[in-house]
Parts: structure tokens; C-alpha cells; sequence
């Protein structure tokens, strides 16, 4: 249950990051929620002792929370600074 949790966790986020960052093209919603996905289940899985068998602490899944918003701010202010160039 806790890794199901996760990849809606992340998937979401990089879909809200998505409409925030005003993305058109579906290649970036698609790759911003993939990044979301794969650092929310990475970030998750650390934070919860390696064991994705069980429940999920609350501690956990705000590290998820917080890794996967770092990521995207991250990603987005990469992706633009190459696109100026």
C-alpha cells in the first residue's frame, strides 16, 4: 500500500509542477511525472527503512513530499535556463 501511495504521491506533484511551470508540450508533463514518480518512490523507500511491505509513516511520506518538490524546482529551473540558451 505504501508504494502505491508513493507513485500517486509523485505522479501528482509532477503533474501540479507541470501546471505550474506552464508546460504545453506532453513530453515534459509526461517527463515531469516520471521525475515525481521515480523521487517520491526513491525518497520514500529510504525514509521508510528500505520496506515498502507495510505502512507508511508520516515522517516518510513528508520526505517524499519535500524530496520530490525539490527535484522539480530543480528540473524546471534547469530546463529553463537551457531553453534561454
Amino acid at each position: 500500500m505504501a508504494l502505491l501511495v508513493l507513485i500517486v504521491l509523485g505522479a501528482s506533484l509532477g503533474w501540479l509542477a507541470s501546471i505550474l511551470a506552464r508546460t504545453e508540450a506532453p513530453g515534459h508533463i509526461l517527463r515531469q511525472m516520471a521525475l515525481g514518480l521515480v523521487v517520491s518512490v526513491v525518497a520514500g523507500e529510504i525514509a521508510n527503512d528500505g520496506t515498502m511491505i507495510g505502512s507508511l509513516s508520516f515522517l516518510s511520506l513528508g520526505i517524499a513530499l519535500a524530496a520530490t518538490g525539490a527535484a522539480l524546482v530543480l528540473y524546471n529551473a534547469v530546463a529553463r535556463r537551457f531553453a534561454r540558451v
